[in-house]
């Protein structure tokens, strides 16, 4: 599970988070949705410790990301929005360096690669340098990187951004099966579509600010919209008229 209390971060005089709270719980899946620069990456980036909040509290299973960011890291798998893979390396390798570097054993690194090379279906890909891959090669070798060392949460930042429809469907159900596992799965999407296939709850952020956090059901009955992204935009757009 993942508690996120009151979280503030500023550059400058601009207030990138203004008190973002929320909870992504186990076995549900999570979107967080918000307009360019609502400050959903600068959230996510708190939340897997590579940025310091200002003021606020990042809780993942009960751990402190202040206190002990590297417990926390070992919590958490994460797919960031820079893929960052390793260009002259194969995907196996790419995805037993990760391993080793939380410690993996070899034995249960390699039954775990195998289990999510053959769940993400990239084992024609696998002995191939990832220099040259395609956007959908980048993502699966990625996030069989972040998982291999079996974590309990998983941030997905716009996981689908770029794919095609093969991919982008294969995708959404490894996210089911991560979810059906009892995985806490936080993602965030500009895809409304695939919010409303994928989430149990919907976390909205605009100006920096949570505008809602809801089911789907509950924010469309909240908004007087049947459309979710009706509703999406209805929220956004009376959240940004007040900060104007």
């Amino acid at each position: 599970m993942i508690e996120v209390k009151d979280l503030h971060k500023a550059f400058g005089e601009v207030k990138a988070v203004n008190g973002v709270t929320f909870t992504a719980r186990d076995g549900e899946i999570t979107g967080l949705l918000g307009p360019n620069g609502a400050g959903k990456t600068t959230t996510l980036r708190m939340l897997y410790t590579l940025m310091k909040p200002d003021s606020g509290q990042v809780l993942v299973d009960g751990i402190d990301a202040a206190v002990d960011p590297i417990a926390v890291r070992r919590q958490l798998g994460v797919l960031p929005d820079a893929r960052g893979l390793y260009k002259r390396l194969t995907a196996r390798e790419n995805i037993e360096y990760f391993a080793r570097l939380h410690g993996v054993e070899n034995a249960v690194m390699r039954q775990r690669r195998d289990k999510l090379v053959d769940a993400l279906e990239m084992r024609d890909i696998l002995d191939r340098r990832t220099e040259g891959f395609s956007q959908g090669q980048r993502v699966k070798t990625a996030i069989a990187r972040a998982l291999v060392h079996d974590p309990k949460n998983v941030i997905l930042d716009e996981p689908t951004n770029g794919l095609d429809v093969m991919a982008t469907r294969g995708l959404r159900a490894f996210m089911r099966n991560l979810k059906a596992e009892g995985r806490c799965v936080l993602f965030s999407s500009h895809i409304m579509q695939e919010v409303a296939m994928l989430c149990d709850r919907i976390v909205v952020i605009a100006a920096g600010r949570v505008v809602a956090d809801e089911t789907p059901d509950a924010l469309r009955a909240q908004t007087g919209e049947a459309n979710l992204e009706d509703a999406f935009v209805k929220l956004i757009g009376t959240e940004e008229g007040l900060a104007a």
